[in-house]
């Protein structure tokens, strides 16, 4: 039989594994996310629009907001996190209007 110590040993390379995973999934789908905001820049600097769209990201702030709610995970972080994305993807658009 499997002492105590082992065991928890093995569960803590389980969770860890999938967390690896799980990090890994959040890196590629970043990713592909600014691949698309990327595109998103170019096409507003090629039509003079600005950089930054206030209504659509206070829409995706309160979207998320509500999708963390049903996902049980702290509101407040995935506001945090999504205003985090959003300063950079201005960023990114701002260095394609120059």
């Amino acid at each position: 039989m499997m002492d105590t110590a082992t065991r928890a040993a093995d569960l803590l390379r389980e969770h860890r594994a999938s967390i690896d995973r799980l990090d890994a999934i959040l890196v590629y789908t970043l990713a592909e996310r600014f691949k698309h905001t990327q595109s998103v820049g170019r096409l507003k600097a090629e039509h003079d629009l600005p950089p930054s769209d206030p209504a659509r990201e206070a829409q995706q702030i309160e979207r998320l907001e509500r999708l963390a709610r049903e996902a049980d995970l702290d509101p407040e972080f995935a506001r945090k996190f999504l205003t985090f994305v959003i300063a950079e993807v201005i960023r990114h658009h701002e260095t394609f209007q120059s």
